[in-house]
């Protein structure tokens, strides 16, 4: 029997519905309302299964099955060994909801005894790893989201080749994509094989269905962890200072140099990363003597870390930094270049200005990502309507430091930027410092950055070009598509 004709396009179009409606089941399912709606609409109105094959590449934020075992085998252990303290101890009134936030987060408790120093000087910050390095007995974890060999880190290779010549184990992560784009990738990567230091591209793109995962989900953590006795958190990738570019941008990052019993908690991160992307267990920072609480003046700091990224189900960073802002009742400072806030971070910053706290963003001029650079000015008049004062430090340097002050008292130093990306899709590593000391150092570092910036008035930013307003508008939109 011969089928009509016309009984093909309706055959398509009964399809077509069904495909359609099983998406609004299927898409909202632990998706934010916004990040929904924006993902419908890009599937209805692109041509063709252009929107559909999109939103199966890149519309899941969860890693591999294979990752995210993994890390659910390294959080048991975590909660079986060394870090487990006594849960009944209670902290100041104050600090107490955070470390409990904190531990449920990430199980990590919060610990004390230890010290740290605060290094903004680009240059320094890699001789001074360098040096630590040359002094490494039994082993060193290192993790950048960006590695590569130039002039600047030359010095740096050339002391982890000599640390696995003398029989100190090295290890060695770097971001797939983070890193491959710049010169001498390939040759790197043999330069560290020839040396005997292992190493691990995180995260690499592959179509094998049980690694694959969203091609743009990147390990975004700077960490480095030696013998026990330093780690290092911040936002230094290690790379000379312009990365390369072609244009007049210069970086100016932020770094924590941090000893005491918090070294073995990062060096703990580090080895969860690596048996996340090798499924090797490394156990150096366990099989050592545990650091001492550091005593005296220059220790007695409460510190606790927290990792966060796409394999944990909450968002941790984010949940953090909005719990932070909400408890605020003097002031809150924020350096970070790339700050996209998402609705819930917004109203906390916006709920703050308007209750009579003194926030402060500090973020660049210069913009190294349109997209998101556009992205982020098209929060500015809410913020400043709001109350909010955003300095934007001058050209050509880029602000790219990652750190928040709370009062007096409570100070966040890590990776992480103030946008979806860093909330949902990046790997990400934040310390929380519970110690009026070092917000006072923090606060001499915000005060050195803002006498390098002009404030933004309301005035200015009104008048400022219908097309810019534009850019930033679209800019906006496509931030919800995560």
């Amino acid at each position: 029997m011969e089928i009509p004709t016309f009984v093909y396009p309706l055959i398509v179009v009964i399809v077509d519905t069904i495909v359609r409606i099983s998406l609004f089941f299927y898409v909202p399912r632990r998706r934010k309302p916004t990040a929904a709606m924006a993902w419908l609409l890009a599937i209805f109105i692109l041509p063709g299964l252009l929107g559909l094959a999109l939103y199966f590449f890149i519309g899941h934020t969860r890693p591999s099955k294979l990752r995210r075992r993994r890390l659910a085998t390294v959080n048991k252990a975590i909660l079986e060994s060394q870090y487990v303290t006594d849960l009944s101890i209670q902290y100041p009134e104050r600090i107490q909801p955070f470390i409990t936030l904190n531990r449920g987060l990430s199980k990590f408790p919060a610990v004390n005894g230890n010290t740290n120093t605060l290094h903004i000087d680009y240059l320094d910050t890699i001789v001074t790893i360098t040096n630590d390095v040359k002094k490494a007995k039994h082993y060193i974890y290192i993790e950048s989201y960006i590695l590569a060999m130039d002039k600047v880190t030359e010095p740096l290779f050339v002391a982890m080749e000599a640390a696995s010549k003398r029989g100190v184990e090295v290890y060695v992560l770097f971001d797939a994509y983070g890193s491959h784009k710049y010169k001498g990738y390939r040759q790197m990567k043999r330069r560290l094989t020839a040396a005997n230091i292992k190493w691990v591209a995180m995260l690499p793109f592959s179509l094998v269905p049980k690694k694959y995962s969203r091609p743009d989900l990147r390990n975004h953590r700077k960490l480095i962890a030696i013998d026990n006795t330093v780690a290092y958190i911040g936002s230094l990738n290690l790379i000379e200072p312009r990365y390369g570019r072609k244009d007049d941008i210069i970086y100016e990052e932020m770094v924590t140099r941090m000893q005491g019993p918090i070294v073995t908690h990062t060096a703990a991160i580090i080895a969860s990363d690596w048996y996340s992307e090798a499924g090797e267990a490394i156990t150096n920072f366990i099989d050592l003597e545990s650091p001492e609480p550091i005593a005296g003046e220059k220790g007695g700091q409460l510190m606790q870390i927290l990792p966060s990224g796409p394999a944990y189900k909450n968002e941790n960073n984010l949940k953090l930094f909005i719990e932070l802002i909400y408890s605020a009742k003097r002031r809150v400072v924020i350096t970070n270049p790339y700050l996209v806030p998402t609705e819930p971070l917004l109203m906390a910053l916006v709920t703050a200005a308007q209750r009579g706290v003194n926030v402060v963003i500090i973020n660049s001029k210069a913009i190294d990502q349109a997209v998101v650079g556009h992205a982020q000015r098209s929060y500015y008049g809410e913020l400043l309507d709001a109350g909010v004062h955003i300095h934007l430090h001058n050209k050509p340097t880029l602000l790219h430091s990652k750190h928040m002050t709370i009062d007096d008292d409570i100070a966040v130093i890590g990776s992480s930027n103030m946008d979806v990306r860093s909330f949902e899709l990046n790997y990400e590593c934040s310390i929380v410092i519970y110690d009026p000391r070092i917000v006072a150092r923090l606060t001499d570092v915000q005060g050195h950055n803002l006498a390098e910036s002009h404030q933004l008035t309301k005035e200015t930013w009104k008048h400022r070009s219908i097309w810019l307003t534009l850019l930033d508008n679209i800019a906006r939109l496509t931030s919800a598509l995560q």
